[in-house]
This record gives C-alpha cells, sequence and structure tokens, in this order.
C-alpha cells in the first residue's frame, strides 16, 4: 500500500508543521515527514489521527500500488491554464469526518440546467435549524413511499418545505416534515 498523506496535504495547502499541530495529541513535523515517506509505519491509530487532521476519511490516506488513479495535472488561473510542476493525485468527494453526509443523485433525463449523465452530489442535512439558509439552493427532499422531491428550495415555513422542480412549467411540491434534506454541493459532467 502507497500512503496519500503527503499529496492530500499539498492539496490542502498545509506544512508538515500545520499537520502536525492538527493532531489530536499535536506531534511534530519530523514525524509526519516520517510518516509521509514510510520512514515510520502508518499504524491504524496515525492514520485516524492524520486523517482528522486533514478532514478526510482515513481510507483516503491509503491506495493499492496496483490501482490507476485519477491525476490533477494543470490548474486554471486568469491567466489561463496552467500545468503543475508536481502532478498530484486528485482528492474525490467523500464523507469527512464530522461533516454531513453525502449522497448522489444521478440526472438520466435533461431538466432545467441539469442534463442526462450528470451526477450530482449532495450534502444531506438531518438538523432543521439550517434549512433555512437553504433558500434558493437545489435540494432533494425524501417523501412519503419511498419518493423524493428534487429542485429549487422555495419557501420554508417551520418544517414544511416547497420546491420548485427543474424545467419550464413545473408546479411546486410541498413536503411536510421530511427526515432530512440534502443539499447540492457538486456537479460532475461527462463533456
Amino acid at each position: 500500500m502507497i500512503n496519500r498523506i503527503r499529496d492530500i496535504r499539498k492539496d490542502k495547502g498545509l506544512t508538515l508543521a500545520d499537520v502536525a499541530a492538527r493532531c489530536v495529541p499535536p506531534t511534530t513535523a519530523q514525524t509526519i515527514g516520517r510518516l509521509e515517506t514510510g520512514m515510520r509505519q502508518l499504524s491504524l491509530t496515525w492514520m485516524n489521527r492524520i486523517a482528522a487532521a486533514l478532514q478526510v476519511d482515513p481510507q483516503l490516506l491509503v491506495r493499492s500500488e496496483h490501482g490507476l488513479v485519477p491525476m490533477t495535472v494543470a490548474r486554471l488561473t486568469d491567466s489561463g491554464a496552467e500545468a503543475l510542476t508536481h502532478p498530484r493525485e486528485a482528492i474525490l468527494p467523500s464523507q469527512m469526518a464530522g461533516e454531513d453526509p453525502l449522497v448522489a443523485l444521478t440526472i438520466e433525463a435533461s431538466s432545467g440546467e441539469y442534463r442526462a449523465g450528470d451526477q450530482l452530489w449532495l450534502r444531506q442535512i438531518v438538523n432543521d435549524s439550517g434549512w433555512g439558509r437553504l433558500l434558493n439552493r437545489d435540494v432533494l427532499v425524501p417523501r412519503p413511499a419511498g419518493r423524493f422531491a428534487f429542485g429549487r428550495l422555495v419557501d420554508r415555513d417551520g418544517r414544511r418545505l416547497a420546491v420548485l422542480p427543474p424545467g419550464i412549467g413545473q408546479r411546486q411540491i410541498v413536503i411536510e416534515n421530511p427526515a432530512w434534506l440534502a443539499v447540492a454541493a457538486m456537479l460532475v459532467r461527462p463533456l
């Protein structure tokens, strides 16, 4: 197994000292460096400590030697696309410790701004105290009998939500007392 601590640390713009200070209990930059390079064994305890410090799932810290992984090879700046001096492994979306869980919605038929083949990642929020700040955002809301409503959250009155599905001429759907709602966080679109 190959560890990805360095790639993830650099992707997040952190130094060895930053990661060491974020560990609970704090450790030294030298220890983090040894774990990154494999000079010190990456135990399960260290994986959990470093994953928490980097705010990623512990499983993201390791990968198989034979697995093909997507690479970040360039970045887009004000002056255009620039090559990275050192390509690094792309970090795919995952559930991070302490965050609301992720769910995905596959778009099979074009609707509104969404195209067939799109994949929408949404952050599931159970605590209704934060729902008010999600007005005018795209949400997925469970309904009775295993159904869902998807669209723009256009109104909220306590635990009563009004969702306007994407597309022209759609009628709003009112959902009372949903168990949770999930807000759109990332769109993955094949070209």
